[in-house]
């Protein structure tokens, strides 16, 4: 007769099994996590836009802070999708910097015994003016906006990321009595995120950026971002008008009356994410026209 031995072994023991993998479950970061990210930018971007009615200075040194930031969260953003893991302490770094960067626009006391900041460079003007290199190159500043109407239709349901589309501008952009993009310019736009509608996300959200211009046969690579969607339709002459100075976007606020003629159902917020605000997709008719704010400087030859 063959004696059966049980061994048992302690609770301790099998407890110390499970820790690794419970702690490696709770420190996984989900798309929610970097959704709410995106979210906290979004809440950001507004906080310096309320900063810079008290400190327009202050104001432009935390947006730039704030653009690296975004672009930081769309490359967690990526990296999980493709790599389907990512650090619970490069998300943790990057969310307690986004919300040290509000503390900061806010004012909050607990920011008050932090060392002053390097002095910022002069603050852009309300209608900023380009500079000339030594090359013969115009600068077009940080800031200056440009209408673009969309040659094609953009959907959240069914645009990709990476997907490619353009636009033409819609007004003659002159600084210094110099035509620096005349209307008619072709602006090339990606798409760098995108979430469809579905019956557990009921907020759609598509992210859109500009990465050239093409302006009396020349290509330039740009940083742009949208800040406004109108309703192309009803819009009539306006291709023919001449913008002089920086504020091309007043050109088409004249036309439809300031807001009147936004897009509706739809809400943009930091980085250039369009969200969908009624249940459905964001849909961006072909001939819409999108104001681009340019993050970077456009050196024109």
């Amino acid at each position: 007769m063959k004696t059966l031995y049980r061994f048992t072994l302690p609770v301790v023991f099998l407890a110390s099994l499970a820790a690794p993998a419970a702690a490696q479950q709770s420190s996984t970061v989900t798309q929610a996590d970097v959704q709410r990210l995106q979210d906290n930018v979004y809440l950001a971007d507004r906080d310096v836009t309320q900063l810079r009615g008290r400190d327009s200075g202050r104001a432009n040194q935390l947006l730039a802070e704030l653009d690296d930031l975004r672009d930081e969260v769309v490359y967690l953003k990526v990296k999980l999708r493709k790599e389907r893991t990512l650090s619970r302490t490069e998300y943790a770094d990057v969310r307690d910097r986004i919300e040290d960067l509000r503390s900061r626009a806010r004012g909050d006391a607990n920011t008050a015994a932090a060392p002053p900041p390097a002095p910022a460079p002069a603050a852009p003007r309300p209608a900023p003016r380009a500079s000339t290199s030594s090359s013969g190159a115009t600068e077009i500043p940080v800031g200056t906006e440009l209408d673009v109407r969309l040659q094609n239709t953009l959907n959240s349901g069914t645009a990709k990321v990476e997907d490619r589309f353009e636009g033409t501008t819609l007004a003659d952009l002159s600084m210094d009595g110099r035509l620096l993009i005349p209307a008619g310019s072709v602006v090339r736009g990606v798409v760098t995120g995108v979430e469809p509608g579905t019956r557990t996300n009921r907020t759609a959200r598509m992210t859109l950026s500009f990465d050239q211009i093409t302006a009396n046969g020349r290509s330039y690579p740009i940083r742009g971002t949208v800040t406004q969607a109108i309703e192309g339709e009803g819009i009539r002459g306006e291709a023919g008008r001449t913008a002089a100075g920086a504020g091309v976007g007043a050109i088409i606020g004249g036309i439809l009356g300031g807001f009147r003629g936004a897009l509706a159902g739809i809400l943009i917020g930091g980085g250039g994410t369009i969200a969908a605000t009624e249940g459905r997709e964001v849909e961006l008719p072909q001939g819409s026209v999108l104001r681009v704010r340019l993050d970077s400087p456009l050196a024109i030859r």
